[in-house]
């Protein structure tokens, strides 16, 4: 890999990580260590770039000499925010209203608010003028500032709220992964789409690709350090390299990353389908160490809705990706993102969208009812659709992909599948889930020293929401 990219934006986080270690030296001075540091506590709300974003943030306060806590136990509470649709956001603000209560028992408590929710300033002043128990607010180009701005809490030098609109790339922040064997790596950050419906390009900025070299960097730390899934982050991946003078796309780099050696495999999301070429799909059809699952998020199965959500590409462009994908791997589990009830849909999209499931058969769907976001173009549309509409709109399209998901399920009945134990079921305390090329997780009796490790199963039950498996034995 020769080193010609071009000089992709970064944060100089040199001063981040000394006033980090510059709180952290202030504890141990108050033998405030070890069990007897002061507790931190996250709330994430939102996308996997949330939950990655977040375990920069627990790296952040462990350096500064927190420690994993309860909330009712913590001296910072962070909240990281989610825009993409009303109900996340209500639920934030109803979350954040219930931490007032640990902030009455604990003067010093220090409550920030970040991510997507709070780079919109209309949000960010109302956290102003309506929360003043929150002490700062951080937009998503700000996570590397979180320290400076819990010494200025710390220090009572007022409230701050950051919108700086200087999206760069923060590379060496340390991070605190999550536990199952699993890990996040943010490939590229923002979007260029401009979905008529999204809030993602104002929040998150353009489209800025990480250097292939700090990348592989990361992905061989993650290795050495246990990882046996990576899954490659972006607001949509396959226009990874773009914004790079280096040769390079996410199929080249999934390949160098396959290249890498150790017993692990690789995800990848989120896919515009404007831009899934032949070469990512033959990838993924290929490498071994690439998960046999893809998600593609259509949207819509009109070409007219899709013409108004700006999405670039016809419901007939679509199928045509689907059927080269399902060409090249047969056995490919697809899932998708769906909004019913945009503005003007008529009774004939939906059926259109109703007629896509029945000829891609998903695996599995994230569905929703489409939510006006302020300062996107769909907001102002005329024609939204009334409520009650969407409402039965959604119901149909549920029960059609329930029958869907439970003849799709139904072909891994009886089949031997490797899979990744992610811990103990949440439904179940009993048992424990993997995941492997199937969309659903599966869940089978076992001990917890495999959690994080592959196991082989045996598929003995299915049904439209979840698999039982048996361990096979050797």
């Amino acid at each position: 890999m020769n080193n010609t990219s071009k000089h992709v934006p970064e944060c100089d986080v040199t001063a981040a990580l000394d006033c980090a270690r510059r709180i952290a030296a202030g504890f141990a001075k108050k033998g405030m260590v070890s069990d007897n540091a002061p507790g931190y506590y996250i709330e994430t709300f939102g996308c996997q770039q949330n939950e990655a974003d977040s375990e920069r943030l627990a790296g952040l306060a462990e350096l500064m000499g927190y420690r994993k806590s309860a909330p009712e136990d913590a001296s910072l509470i962070l909240v990281n925010t989610c825009a993409i649709r009303e109900h996340a956001e209500k639920k934030a603000f109803s979350i954040i209203g219930e931490f007032k209560h640990i902030r009455e028992k604990n003067p010093a408590l220090i409550i920030g608010v970040g991510g997507c929710m709070v780079t919109q300033r209309h949000r960010a002043d109302k956290f102003k003028m309506s929360y003043p128990y929150v002490s700062f607010t951080f937009d998503t180009g700000s996570i590397h500032l979180v320290p400076s701005l819990v010494e200025k809490a710390m220090k009572k030098r007022g409230r701050s709220f950051v919108i700086t609109e200087d999206y760069k790339i923060a590379e060496g922040l340390p991070t605190v992964r999550r536990e199952g064997g699993a890990a996040w790596l943010s490939i590229m950050y923002g979007c260029n789409n401009f979905c008529t419906y999204c809030i993602v390009p104002y929040v998150r900025g353009r489209e800025r690709s990480r250097r292939p070299e700090d990348i592989i960097a990361e992905a061989k730390a993650l290795i050495a350090d246990g990882a046996k899934e990576i899954t490659l982050l972006g607001q949509n991946v396959n226009s990874y390299g773009r914004d790079l003078e280096e040769d390079v796309n996410i199929a080249s780099l999934i390949r160098m990353i396959c290249a890498l050696e150790g017993d692990f495999r690789i995800r990848f999301m989120t896919s515009h389908p404007k831009d899934a070429s032949d070469e990512l799909l033959r990838v993924v059809a290929t490498e071994d160490k690439v998960v046999k699952h893809f998600h593609l998020p259509v949207q819509s199965g009109s070409t007219e809705v899709l013409r108004r959500m700006n999405r670039r590409y016809s419901a007939e462009h679509y199928m045509g990706i689907i059927d080269r994908l399902k060409e090249m791997c047969p056995d490919i589990s697809l899932t998708t993102d769906i909004i019913v009830g945009f503005p003007g849909e008529t009774d004939e999209d939906f059926e259109a969208t109703l007629e896509m499931l029945r000829r891609v058969e998903y695996d599995m769907i994230f569905s929703f009812i489409y939510s006006p976001r302020i300062g996107t173009p769909a907001a102002e549309m005329e024609d939204q659709v009334p409520p009650e509409v969407s409402g039965e709109r959604f119901k149909r399209l549920l029960a059609l992909q329930d029958e869907i998901c439970e003849k799709r399920n139904a072909r891994f009945l009886g089949r031997r599948v490797k899979v990744l134990v992610e811990g103990v079921s949440k439904s179940d305390d009993g048992m424990l889930t993997g995941r492997g090329d199937m969309a659903r997780p599966v869940h089978f009796k076992g001990t917890p020293d495999m959690i994080g490790k592959f196991v082989e199963l045996e598929i003995v039950s299915v049904g439209a929401y979840s698999m039982e498996g048996e361990i096979c034995l050797p």
